[in-house]
């Protein structure tokens, strides 16, 4: 009877303290910052408001010499290094971070805390090329995430210079992560992912390694009570070029952050909250000491992430190939391009058949209906996702118009 009246006021306390992060969530929103297209001339402004309260350095230049910006806030002991848009057109966790610094800009108890134990050192944009242009890579086609061994790019001796003269105690690398993904098990979609990077070939565990999972198991229990079972593990295959696996061989505890899909948020302002609560989670003081067996198997019972997504799968589709006519089902995923300074959703035609292991984030029964398009009868890979079922019904960029 103790034990579950016990289990009861847990459980009450943690979903106010749950109620509480969404509303903090919420309350602190960059309202400047929306959408997924954010670069360095979104960002200044903000930047700029933040000087009262915060110290503002200009770390170094880009390729295309844009300004790389850090942001340093706090008093404290334990040294956190943070960076976000290392790929240019990762931008949800930017949001996230900018909305984190307007809740360090109060005056609460918790703020002040965070602010006195701790010391951040954030880096919101590493790539502002990349986010200008609106890609992966940086202005020199790289992809800073596979460059942090070697350092070639100005990018990355910018985050060396910072990591070895700031010595963190922590790292958190903060990623989006493509619509394609779900927790395995579930086939939800992964909208938050985590990993503690890897160290060695054998991906082995060690003191680095728990005090990363240590954190990342914090963060898990506070978004259960939102997204339950839509947070993900992600792969931690060892690569040293990339930039978590780099820093946890140096022995510096690193946490990569993935913003994933949440239903119908494709701009990602819905899971910028999730990106604030693991966050601010991530710095609850109100934690048991580091338990080996118990922090481990915690951390490996987070369903891994599972490629099991696509952005629209169609269903029970008549069409008339070689004069035969077959029932089939095919996927349409999304492109993310810019246009005249506007960001644009493109769909097109991906997968054809073999779908039985994937879900689409919309489904549509085309209740053996025909296909059309362009006067054919049948879909064809990369295609735009432009097409009639029985001449009648019309599908526009993927989407049924009503």
């Amino acid at each position: 009877m103790f034990t579950n009246v016990k289990l009861k006021l847990f459980t009450f306390v943690n979903q106010n303290k749950a109620m509480d992060y969404l509303q903090l969530a919420t309350q602190y929103l960059e309202p400047k910052l929306k959408g997924k297209y954010i670069h360095l001339e979104t960002i200044l402004p903000v930047l700029k408001s933040l000087n009262p309260y915060f110290e503002i350095t200009e770390i170094g230049k880009s390729v295309q010499e844009r300004v790389i910006h850090q942001v340093k806030i706090g008093t404290g002991k334990t040294k956190i290094l943070m960076w976000s848009q290392m790929h240019g057109n990762e931008s949800t966790t930017t949001k996230g971070l900018f909305d984190f610094f307007n809740f360090l800009q109060s005056d609460s108890e918790i703020a002040n805390r965070i602010k006195s134990e701790y010391t951040l050192l954030c880096i919101p944009m590493l790539n502002p090329d990349g986010a200008f242009l609106y890609t992966r890579e940086n202005a020199n086609k790289v992809d800073l995430n596979r460059d942090a061994f070697n350092a070639t790019q100005p990018e990355m001796q910018v985050l060396h210079s910072v990591y070895k003269s700031f010595q963190p105690d922590y790292c958190y690398n903060l990623h989006d992560q493509r619509t394609i993904f779900g927790t395995e098990g579930f086939n939800l979609p992964a909208t938050i992912s985590f990993l503690s990077p890897a160290y060695n070939e054998e991906r082995e565990y060690n003191d680095v390694r728990l005090k990363a999972i240590h954190i990342i198991n914090k963060m898990n229990i506070a978004l259960q009570l939102y997204i339950p079972n839509q947070i993900g593990r992600f792969d931690d295959g060892y690569n040293i070029n990339c930039t978590g696996d780099y820093f946890t061989t140096q022995n510096t505890p690193t946490i990569l952050f993935e913003a994933g899909h949440y239903e119908d948020d494709y701009d990602r302002d819905v899971v910028r909250k999730y990106v604030f609560i693991s966050l601010l989670s991530s710095f609850d003081a109100s934690y048991e000491n580091v338990i080996v067996n118990k922090e481990l198997n915690n951390y490996l019972k987070i369903p891994q992430n599972n490629k099991c997504f696509y952005d629209f799968i169609y269903k029970n589709v008549k069409i008339i190939d070689n004069s035969e006519e077959k029932i089939i089902n095919f996927a349409a995923q999304y492109t993310e391009v810019v246009q005249n300074g506007q960001l644009k959703f493109v769909a097109s035609i991906v997968k054809i058949d073999d779908l039985q292991d994937f879900k689409g984030h919309l489904e549509y029964d085309c209740a053996n209906g025909l296909f059309e398009s362009k006067g054919r009868y049948f879909p064809k890979l990369e295609d735009k996702a432009d097409f009639f079922i029985n001449n009648l019904t019309e599908f526009n960029n993927g989407v049924k118009i009503i």
